[in-house]
């Protein structure tokens, strides 16, 4: 597989990606954020479900492929025995709430600038540079301080794995039973909902989504037995590669971009090419300062949020579940709490109010 080698193959392999995922959930109308919404508020749980089935069929297809030795992750950073509890939590509290103000994720706020949505395009920008603060600029020195120096060494496991993990525990090897548990588990309660069984273009959604988080694990795996140069294994994320797609487009360095950056590049065009196909593009910007100013704060805290705990919905939402890292519950968790925090702030007045169980009509 000499095309494998190639500095493009990266490239080209996360456009192909991007554009899957970002024109299925233009199509349906795929977003983590507007899911939380409908099922707090609306008693909905379609948006939900698909977001677990994406995981779901990530886990189920990654750990096919690492069964069969066709995958090798033990390098995945999400698979790093050295397990930051601290920005799991605030990361994911910081990135919920910041969503809320927003009104979608980073993957959402992708497919929107693809509608033709300035706001979501002016969102991303804050984000994508905040990430970069997070990750190697002024906000890195925080994120060192109460993150990195507060790692928990899980180095006498395998990896940070729950399989990995468990299997240290029980002095045998469990990663595959864990697997299954946990993809059985997730099923069962997806598709409990006889309605949900009946969304078929849900279904479809969630499926892609999940395809194309291994197709990441693969080509990127793919690429790192052939390429002489470092390849970083990666699958899917919204926060860091927005902030390098900026770069890439603001300064010339005569390096490839890597498979986050057309990864984002492809959501952007998918959604773009759902839109105009389905005659529902249209210029979308700020009402007011008011609304703005919510959209710049949500990006500071997704992009900071979202580095402080390595992923967003979909990098620890669907990535990290694929390989069954224990970041992911706990950030998915933080993610949770966070989002209804923010939905409480902003609906109900108060940060508690929903956590204490209150419920508001927004048609109030």
């Amino acid at each position: 597989m000499e095309w494998t080698g190639s500095p493009w193959f990266l490239p080209a392999a996360g456009l192909l990606a991007g554009f899957a995922m970002g024109f299925m959930a233009r199509r349906h109308h795929f977003c983590v954020m507007s899911g939380l919404e409908r099922y707090w508020y609306a008693n909905d749980s379609e948006g939900v479900r698909t977001w677990f089935l994406a995981a779901a069929v990530a886990l189920i297809a990654t750990q096919a492929l690492v069964l069969t030795g066709t995958l090798d992750l033990s390098s995945a950073f999400y698979l790093s025995p050295v397990f930051g509890l601290t920005g799991a939590i605030i990361g994911g509290l910081a990135f919920g709430f910041g969503m809320a103000l927003v009104g979608t994720c980073g993957f959402g706020a992708l497919v929107q600038t693809g509608g033709g949505s300035l706001r979501s395009f002016i969102m991303l920008i804050v984000l994508g540079l905040s990430a970069l603060a997070a990750q190697r600029g002024v906000m890195a020195q925080g994120r060192i301080i109460a993150v990195d120096n507060l790692a928990i060494d899980l180095s006498p496991a395998p990896d940070q794995s729950l399989g990995g993990l468990l299997s240290t525990l029980a002095g045998t090897d469990l990663r595959l039973a864990t697997a299954a548990v946990a993809a059985i588990a997730l099923l069962a309660w997806i598709f409990r909902d006889g309605s949900y069984r009946k969304a078929h273009g849900r279904i479809a959604t969630g499926t892609v989504v999940g395809l194309a988080v291994t197709f990441g694990w693969l080509a990127t795996g793919l690429a790192a037995r052939t390429s002489f140069e470092p390849v970083q294994l990666e699958a899917g994320s919204f926060v860091v590669p927005v902030g390098d797609t900026i770069m890439h487009f603001a300064t010339f360095t005569g390096i490839v971009p890597d498979y986050g950056v057309g990864l984002v590049v492809g959501v952007i065009i998918g959604a773009a090419v759902c839109a105009w196909w389905r005659d529902d593009m249209r210029w979308e910007a700020c009402d007011d300062a008011r609304e703005l100013g919510r959209h710049l704060a949500g990006g500071f805290l997704m992009g900071t949020g979202g580095v402080f705990a390595m992923g967003c919905t979909i990098g620890q939402g669907v990535t990290a579940v694929s390989v069954m890292a224990i970041s992911a519950p706990i950030v998915i968790a933080s993610i949770w709490i966070g989002a209804r925090m923010g939905l409480g702030f902003l609906l109900e007045g108060s940060l508690f109010s929903a956590l204490r169980g209150e419920r508001h009509d927004p048609a109030e």
